[in-house]
């Protein structure tokens, strides 16, 4: 099962650790507490909007591009799954910075490529 509280509190982890930030510098900038915003990036806790927008804040963010990033890593989880579900080996599931758009062709059922400006990614059935 695909958790979105997992994969939002990724994309905050990383953009926090692009930045250099610790938890600590962002909690209080975000004015959260230190362990609730760590149950938040580690997908333990549902972050409210309000939540989010502090925290978007704190990282200089905006809420838009963070939605657009998990966004992209749903859909990629979501075509793991599915090529996992037809298949017998599971598929990982795979981790990759934020995309823009994202275009999705089919090759054969066993192969999926997923495109984005300037760059590919292959997710291949084993």
């Amino acid at each position: 099962m695909i958790l979105l509280r997992r994969l939002l509190g990724d994309v905050l982890r990383r953009q926090r650790q692009r930045q250099g930030r610790t938890l600590r510098e962002v909690s209080s900038s975000a004015r959260v507490s230190l362990g609730y915003l760590s149950e938040v990036e580690r997908g333990q806790k549902e972050a409210s909007s309000e939540l989010l927008s502090a925290i978007c804040d704190a990282l200089d963010v905006r809420m838009s591009e963070l939605m657009r990033e998990v966004s992209d890593e749903l859909a990629l989880a979501e075509l793991a799954q599915s090529a996992a579900a037809t298949h017998s080996e599971p598929v990982p599931t795979p981790v990759r910075p934020m995309l823009g758009s994202v275009s999705v062709t089919g090759v054969p059922p066993e192969r999926v490529t997923i495109k984005a400006p300037a760059e590919a990614v292959d997710v291949v059935a084993a």
